[in-house]
């Protein structure tokens, strides 16, 4: 990073509130995403095994469907916040509602390929007979819901670009308790089993999205922005989130790579790097909500002109990172002894996944500088560099982590290739950070 001006302990402070006030709410949100699948499961469940295989082998599809297009939520965040910044709210929420007519336009396309295609994806999950029916029929109705989840991403982008993480909050937990009403209602109540999961999921997914869209719409009266689809504003969208698409795809390569090294190390080994991928997973969710904080307050000083402030936000959020990484690690470090239990009693896989998360609980402060400075070149708009950062982190983990089963080698080197991955990650977004070039203001980059 630039040098700037010594930071005042009040200005520490100030951004110490910002940070807070974005990133607890936005952690709240991220956790309830997750319970869905939860919830579904735990129901499903008590239906039968075949159903319950079904149901895992459609959430995994349907999940990467929509995580593929998490740049909806990235991009807007930047775009809505630059324009924040800028004093032009008018601008910003229109901003806002080319997002989310590129959701609609994106999750229709994907409904025209998914309905008649399901049969066939799920055969590429190598669905068993008797699993194949239940997953094709939940991932069928449960497409119809794609649109609503890729609004809710856009939406939840513009309120986050507005500095507004309590709204998402609010209409997560609220989407969370209903759509658990519903599935219960439906799959018991009205007997309709796993299918009656897929349309309690739909229903409450679509509900979701209609609150999103009566706030953005409320929000578009207040401030005499127009709601029609503008082809212009789209396709810019479109253009904006497409660097953040290959960044997606490649971070789902690697994570590709990583499972598929493991199930060839052994079933033990598989087993341990699933129960270390899940709390890996939740240990990223505490992490993202700063990065979310990172892309909103970035976004905003930038639209203001105050590359200072930018900075000096910069490096608090970098701080924060690693100071929430370092107690992440002490915590895993601290729990291993009881985490295991809750997700296994072999003790075999037990003994895997213990030193195992030793390398997780050593990453996670490189993790925290990670996820903050992602957030930050995010709201930068800094997509392009991003993109090719993270295409130039596959070309290095991909050869490291196939080579772990040729040397003989086991889980816990396995994870020290992705902790190798995340420190490729973090030196190439110090790079950028410090060479200043992301520092680029004005209400559009």
């Amino acid at each position: 990073m630039t040098q700037a001006p010594a930071t005042t302990r009040a200005t520490r402070r100030r951004h110490d509130r910002e940070i807070v006030m974005l990133a607890v709410p936005a952690f709240g949100a991220l956790v309830a995403e997750p319970l869905f699948v939860m919830a579904d499961s735990a129901i499903v469940g008590h239906l039968g095994t075949a159903q319950l295989a079904g149901l895992g082998v459609a959430s995994a599809l349907l999940t990467t469907a929509v995580s593929v297009f998490i740049f909806l939520a990235y991009a807007t965040t930047a775009a809505v916040a630059r324009r924040v910044g800028a004093g032009d709210l008018q601008a910003a929420i229109r901003q806002g509602m080319d997002g989310i007519w590129l959701a609609l336009l994106i999750g229709a396309t994907v409904i025209a390929v998914v309905l008649p295609a399901a049969p066939s994806l799920v055969g590429l999950f190598g669905a068993s007979d008797t699993a194949a029916p239940y997953a094709t029929t939940y991932l069928r109705i449960s497409s119809l819901g794609i649109p609503a989840m890729l609004v809710v991403l856009a939406a939840t982008g513009v309120l986050r670009g507005l500095q507004n993480t309590k709204t998402p909050l609010y209409v997560a937990i609220t989407g969370f308790v209903a759509n658990g009403v519903l599935n219960l209602g439906l799959v018991y109540g009205a007997d309709l089993g796993i299918a009656g999961s897929a349309w309690g999921t739909v229903l409450a997914q679509w509900g979701m999205a209609a609150v999103y869209l009566v706030v953005v719409v409320r929000g578009a009266h207040r401030h005499g922005a127009s709601l029609r689809p503008d082809a212009t504003g789209i396709r810019a969208s479109a253009q904006a989130g497409a660097p953040l698409l290959v960044r997606t795809l490649s971070l789902r390569a690697i994570l590709l790579i990583a499972t598929a090294v493991a199930a060839r190390l052994g079933d033990a080994d598989i087993a341990a790097h699933q129960i270390i991928l899940s709390l890996w997973s939740l240990l990223a969710f505490a992490l993202d909500a700063i990065a979310i904080a990172g892309q909103a307050i970035i976004g905003r000083y930038l639209g203001a002109d105050d590359p200072q402030g930018a900075q000096a936000a910069c490096r608090r959020m970098v701080q924060w990172g690693i100071a929430v990484g370092v107690v992440l690690g002490l915590l895993v470090i601290v729990s291993r002894p009881l985490f295991l239990p809750l997700f296994t009693s072999d003790s075999t896989v037990k003994n895997t996944a213990l030193p195992a998360l030793i390398m997780v609980a050593l990453s996670q402060p490189i993790c925290g500088v990670v996820f903050v400075l992602d957030g930050v070149l995010m709201g930068a708009g800094d997509g392009p560099y991003l993109a090719g950062a993270m295409l130039v982190t596959l070309a290095v983990f991909a050869p490291v982590a196939l080579l772990v089963p040729a040397f003989g080698a086991g889980l816990t080197a396995l994870w020290g290739a992705m902790t190798l991955m995340m420190t490729v990650r973090m030196l190439t977004l110090l790079l950028r950070t410090r060479s200043g070039r992301w520092v680029v203001t004005g209400a559009t980059r």
